[in-house]
């Protein structure tokens, strides 16, 4: 077996019952979010496939400059293999070697917050990124969009519609159809871009008064 190989069947951390996750009360809309983030981006150090992309990272974590990026990078590589776990293991390494605040406390949270989402953990994702949100003065302008999708997974379509109609008070020329959503939302699945676009075409059949 492959060091990869042993690495990623490795178990780092003792499983016990899963963790019980009470969905964050989110604060209200607010009325514009103009506010770039350059933390709300995934993590790509190392472009490969397979035991090469995971021998890689490796590499870059016990001698690389870039150890708290590729250690991000591993985690999802970790879930998106079916080894939660150790995803969560090592996501809470990457924490632990941060400050909440900081520029890289929030990358990783923002990462995390994706990773969670996809593994239907949506309330675990949503307090990983209020998290990684509240730590940024401002607005930031990913926030509405990624609400409203999150909430309108978890059934909550009225708040959905709200945080929604907060994308299109700040930028109405690009959230106010479907129609921009890969050129606004490029690391978005598929999946995810028909899910919000159902978020705008509820928003769009009775948009909700401000404030």
């Amino acid at each position: 077996m492959s060091y990869a190989r042993q690495f990623l069947a490795g178990v780092l951390l003792a499983s016990g019952a899963a963790a019980a996750w009470a969905a964050p009360s989110l604060p209200a809309p607010q009325e514009f979010y103009f506010d770039a983030d350059a933390a709300a981006a995934p993590i790509t150090v190392v472009r490969a496939e397979g035991d090469e992309l995971v021998s890689q990272l490796l590499r870059q974590r016990e001698r690389g400059r870039k150890v708290l990026e590729a250690t991000v990078q591993l985690a999802g590589v970790a879930i998106a293999q079916g080894r939660p776990e150790l995803g969560q293991q090592l996501y809470t390494e990457a924490l632990k070697a941060t400050t909440a605040n900081s520029p890289s406390g929030r990358i990783v949270r923002w990462n995390h917050g994706w990773d969670l989402f996809r593994q239907g953990q949506v309330e675990a994702a949503l307090e990983q990124w209020q998290a990684a949100a509240g730590a940024l003065r401002g607005n930031p302008s990913w926030v509405p969009p990624t609400y409203a999708l999150a909430l309108w997974q978890l059934g909550q379509k009225e708040e959905a519609v709200k945080w929604y109609a907060a994308a299109v008070r700040t930028e109405p020329g690009q959230w106010s159809s479907a129609g921009n959503y890969p050129a606004l939302l490029p690391s978005w699945r598929d999946s995810e871009r028909e899910t919000l676009a159902q978020v705008q075409q509820a928003w769009a059949a009775q948009p909700p008064a401000w404030p």
